[in-house]
């Protein structure tokens, strides 16, 4: 076979039966969601809750979301509805009532946008260290674009990407969507990415995140991806780019002006044998289920590249073991890999989605039973915290103590990597800053290094 792989568009073997003309994307906010002939079934009390809530978590859908995804004869009850139109709940009962009293007070905007940025700034806009450690300083400068919290993975955020089609309302990036700089990771310096990338060799692996880089143009796409090929650094063995295109805007990939564009970029990242990986996010098998896209998955897969996914179990969405089956049986059916099942961050709305750890680790683990080998590839669940990516193995008798076992899948200090470790037994807990060391330790282990 010829080492030279012929640059061209992949077209779909078996072709899909699918809408012929494309609704050309259409995104709705706070500004103009009311407009949706769907909203009619909204009472007058959900809309101006949505209002309040907007008002401090960012809120955006599209008309993919709005047409193909929620069911609105039961939108009260709908995964989807709730993954992205805000509820009352997602903020605590006093933040609620502050905004709301002045909306109704007719406070002018300066004060109303006073009291959101006190609000948002309780709501650890940046958690897990993200500002104060993930942060490198190269050459005497913070490089504010860029993370590098784990050896191997440089993780990057595009000027142009800081956005997504439409905003899960768990997202722990949410402070990225506002209009305030202090809050934002971006870069369009693409010789600062080059020169880091040459200065720290033992980077193996590059991750576009965002926001979501998959809304950016193809073109836009190329002048941060191109260069870094050129270079044809032998320690770069794989690319990946997060997102929810997959979820949110599947067209991306085969229907929008530039999706050959997009195509043969990735086959160009395939001819410099680099591996391509699209972490894609999916949060119910919902999303997995209309013909947009799976033919996307289809037209991703015939370039070389993998698809994984990842996603928070959340309450109110997916804190069920039959979901995750489902889910889990249908990512493999069309070639996805499992890849984690993470629990919400100390952001946001956490109070609204969390679910127990030990409880979560009940629903993986029955979620485990019903599938294949080739669907536990996920692990899970999983906390990205301050020290790195903590998993919940489950719950243990270790000479007579009850505990909850645990192992630090990847640290920010790379020896920590699959050190097994305990936590006292806490059936309240949510997340890792309400464990404490079992067996009367001080310390976990890793606070000693």
């Amino acid at each position: 076979m010829s080492n030279d792989i012929k640059i061209e568009v992949i077209r779909d073997s078996k072709p899909v039966d699918i809408r012929k003309d494309i609704v050309k994307y259409k995104a709705y906010t706070l500004f103009n969601y009311k407009t949706l002939p769907q909203i009619k079934n909204l009472s007058e009390e959900e809309l101006f809750n949505i209002d309040v809530v907007g008002k401090v978590l960012p809120f955006k859908s599209n008309n993919y979301v709005v047409d193909e995804l929620i069911d609105w004869n039961n939108y009260k009850n709908d995964p989807l509805f709730i993954l992205t139109f805000p509820q009352k709940s997602m903020l605590k009962t006093n933040h609620f009532n502050k905004i709301a009293d002045l909306i109704r007070n007719c406070a002018d905007n300066e004060k109303i946008n006073d009291e959101v940025n006190k609000i948002r700034l309780e709501l650890n806009p940046h958690p897990g260290g993200q500002m104060e450690q993930n942060v490198p300083v190269f050459k005497g400068k913070r490089l504010s674009g860029i993370q590098h919290k784990y050896k191997e993975t440089m993780l990057i955020f595009p000027r142009q990407g800081q956005t997504c089609h439409a905003y899960c309302t768990f997202c722990f990036r949410w402070p990225q969507f506002l209009n305030e700089k202090k809050f934002k990771f971006h870069t369009e310096d693409v010789n600062i990415i080059i020169e880091y990338l040459k200065a720290n060799p033992q980077i193996t692996n590059i991750l576009f995140t965002g926001g979501d880089p998959m809304v950016m143009s193809a073109s836009v796409l190329s002048r941060y991806i191109e260069p870094i090929l050129d270079l044809n650094l032998k320690n770069l063995v794989s690319i990946r780019i997060g997102t929810k295109a997959l979820s949110y805007w599947p067209y991306k990939f085969f229907g929008d002006k530039d999706s050959d564009e997009l195509i043969n970029l990735f086959l160009k990242i395939k001819k410099t044998r680099k591996h391509l990986a699209i972490m894609a996010h999916f949060n119910h098998t919902n999303e997995l289920r209309t013909k947009a896209v799976r033919r996307a998955i289809h037209t991703i897969r015939e370039t070389g590249a993998q698809i994984r996914t990842q996603s928070p179990l959340l309450k109110h969405i997916n804190d069920d073991a039959k979901t995750w089956s489902d889910m889990l049986r249908e990512q493999v059916k069309r070639g996805i890999i499992p890849y984690y099942m993470f629990l919400p961050r100390d952001t946001g709305a956490q109070h609204y989605f969390s679910v127990p750890l030990v409880k979560a680790w009940e629903i993986y683990k029955d979620a485990c039973k019903d599938v294949s080998g080739l669907s536990k590839t996920l692990r899970g669940p999983v906390m990205s915290c301050t020290p790195g990516k903590v998993q919940v193995l489950g719950v243990a008798n270790v000479h007579n103590e009850k505990v909850i076992s645990l192992k630090m899948l990847q640290g920010r200090n790379s020896e920590w990597t699959n050190h097994p470790f305990f936590a006292e037994f806490n059936p309240k807990a949510i997340w890792f800053d309400d464990l404490k060391p079992a067996f009367g330790e001080k310390k976990f282990f890793f606070q000693d290094l």
